[in-house]
């Protein structure tokens, strides 16, 4: 089974930003649609964006729009995204999750491999 690891969190300020990446363990990941999703203390965990296999279909939450942007290298196995602008609410555990769907969905049960998380704090 694939396995992914992000990598990229750590603490910002306000206004700065962070590209978080995350490697998948095949090479059946082109395969995969892809997600970012995180999960604040206290909060259920929500959708940040997701592509689809080719990385030609985008999907980005309404908190994030215009701000994170998501993409994928298959070559490298490897999917990013790269947060601007970011401000303390963003503050939470990012997570990447693999989708044997063809599109980009945005349910977590869509997804049925997921990495271990990387925190990703923002100070005011």
């Amino acid at each position: 089974q694939v396995q992914l690891v992000e990598s990229g969190g750590g603490l910002v300020q306000t206004g700065g930003s962070l590209r978080l990446s995350c490697l998948a363990s095949e090479r059946t990941f082109s395969t995969a649609a892809m997600g970012w999703f995180r999960q604040a203390p206290g909060k259920e965990r929500e959708v940040v964006a997701t592509i689809s296999r080719s990385g030609r279909n985008t999907y980005y939450s309404d908190s994030v729009k215009g701000r994170f942007t998501i993409s994928r290298d298959n070559a490298k196995n490897t999917v990013y995204l790269q947060m601007d602008s970011l401000k303390p609410e963003d503050t939470a555990v990012y997570y990447c999750a693999a989708s044997g769907s063809s599109y980009a969905p945005i349910n977590a049960y869509e997804y049925a491999v997921w990495g271990q998380g990387t925190q990703v704090t923002v100070s005011s």
